[in-house]
């Protein structure tokens, strides 16, 4: 059999301008997901690590240092230097680029988990780098990765037509981004504009499918009435309005009356 990738990467073309992902079955007999960069194809396990390793026994590096935790006492606490820093960081690269191609495919599920083991491996790396430096390495990634899960908690909220919990879910992420730019703000990487921008986009257009409550949508038939001038409606709306326990309102400009 060729070894040759020629004939695959010639029927499916890199996208400069977006992320081209497809599911396949594997000769195991296991789904596998795909991902196609500008010099091949990434083939990625779709459970577990996604390259099919289990260092030390565990499904991943960040569990094997998540166990060793539990273990750790004081006379041997647990140390993250460059070395075991670096083979995380190579973990949360497979993990990226595997949620990445979920996200390309809809797999909001596939998304919210490898956001959340990259967000967990964040923490693992704050709390025992041996130096700041190296946890800047990981930690400048978090309003992507945070964005990224809240995105796909959002969107997937929204299929099951919760916009109250999707909008709160977002909100969250909003202030856990403000919150960390807010406590690197003297480092001159830190620029979490696009991803709040994506979340504030995504919010608006939360937003805008949230059904009305009975106090806003008298209050748009009061402003309809009033600008028709049908003052008679526009007084049996205002009462309306009062009954749902609001101060009573006058018709020129309805504000309030004293």
């Amino acid at each position: 059999m060729s070894k040759d990738l020629g004939q695959i990467l010639n029927d499916w073309e890199f996208d400069a301008n977006g992320i081209a992902a497809r599911w396949i079955q594997g000769d195991d007999g296991h789904p596998k997901v795909q991902l196609r960069v500008n010099l091949g194809v990434l083939q990625m396990e779709a459970k577990g690590r996604p390259d099919g390793h289990q260092p030390e026994g565990c499904s991943s590096l960040l569990e094997y240092y998540l166990h060793l935790e539990e273990q750790q006492d004081e006379a041997q606490p647990l140390e993250l230097g460059p070395e075991a820093c670096a083979e995380l960081q190579q973990e949360a690269l497979q993990f990226y680029y595997r949620y990445l191609a979920f996200y390309a495919l809809g797999y909001l599920d596939g998304v919210i988990e490898d956001t959340s083991h990259n967000l967990d491996l964040l923490d693992l790396v704050s709390q025992y780098a041996t130096d700041d430096d190296l946890a800047w390495q990981f930690l400048q990634f978090f309003p992507y990765v945070r964005m990224m899960n809240a995105r796909a908690r959002a969107e997937k909220l929204i299929k099951h037509e919760d916009v109250e919990m999707a909008l709160r879910t977002i909100e969250d992420a909003i202030a856990d981004i403000d919150a960390f730019g807010l406590e690197y703000s003297d480092d001159s990487s830190v620029d979490a504009s696009q991803e709040r921008a994506i979340l504030d986009d995504l919010r608006r257009r939360i937003s805008s499918r949230k059904p009305k409550s009975e106090e806003e949508r008298l209050r748009d038939e009061l402003r309809d009435a009033i600008r028709s001038e049908d003052y008679e409606h526009a007084a049996e709306v205002r009462d309306a309005l009062q009954k749902l326990g609001l101060p009573r309102m006058s018709l020129n400009g309805m504000e309030p009356m004293p």
